[in-house]
């Protein structure tokens, strides 16, 4: 598999980590020597077991087919990315998962980092933004979200994504203001 970290720090960490867990993992990052990307490169490539914690400098060109799960453990850059991440899981056709963990505190750094861009870069930067946020936030099918992100006119449901298998309780928050409201005026409160 492969585990996507944000950091070149995070990623050795959790290297180290699932080490622990006794999986054999290695960490990937643009800070390491370029001989031993490789090494690690190809031995990911010929060993079946092995877990690459990476940045995104990692999977560029690979072509692995029998990757059985693809985790981040940040939000990626954009939409785009997220797509070519996951893509790397399960092309010999056999079931495959991808996994995001993320939470508030993300969007409120990447938006942090928006304030560093230039103005005219800051605009699309955001608008990627928006949609990674409408994409993780949507409590309907998650391959339609991100297929129609694309162009595509994809069927409503899957019937495969985490919202499709076990659908979010959604709560009208308009109406539900309105009731509490209502009942604060009958009894008084406010």
């Amino acid at each position: 598999g492969i585990v996507y970290c944000l950091s070149r720090a995070k990623t050795e960490d959790i290297a180290n980590w699932l080490t622990l867990q006794g999986r054999e993992a290695v960490a990937y990052h643009a800070g390491l020597p370029a001989e031993q990307r490789a090494e690690t490169q190809a031995r990911f490539l010929r060993e079946d077991q092995l877990i690459i914690v990476a940045t995104i400098a990692f999977g560029m060109g690979i072509d692995k087919p029998d990757v059985r799960f693809v985790a981040h453990l940040n939000l990626p850059k954009s939409v785009e990315a997220y797509y070519q991440e996951t893509g790397r899981a399960g092309r010999d056709g056999d079931p495959a998962q991808a996994t995001m963990f993320w939470g508030a505190g993300d969007f409120a750094q990447a938006r942090q980092r928006l304030a560093e861009l230039s103005e005219e870069r800051r605009g699309d930067e955001r608008t990627r933004l928006d949609m990674l946020a409408a994409l993780v936030e949507t409590p309907t099918c998650r391959r339609a979200v991100l297929l129609r992100h694309f162009g595509e006119e994809p069927a409503a449901t899957c019937g495969n994504c985490d919202n499709c298998l076990t659908p979010p309780k959604v709560t009208d928050a308009t109406e539900t203001a309105r009731k509490l409201l209502s009942a604060a005026y009958r009894t008084g409160q406010s």
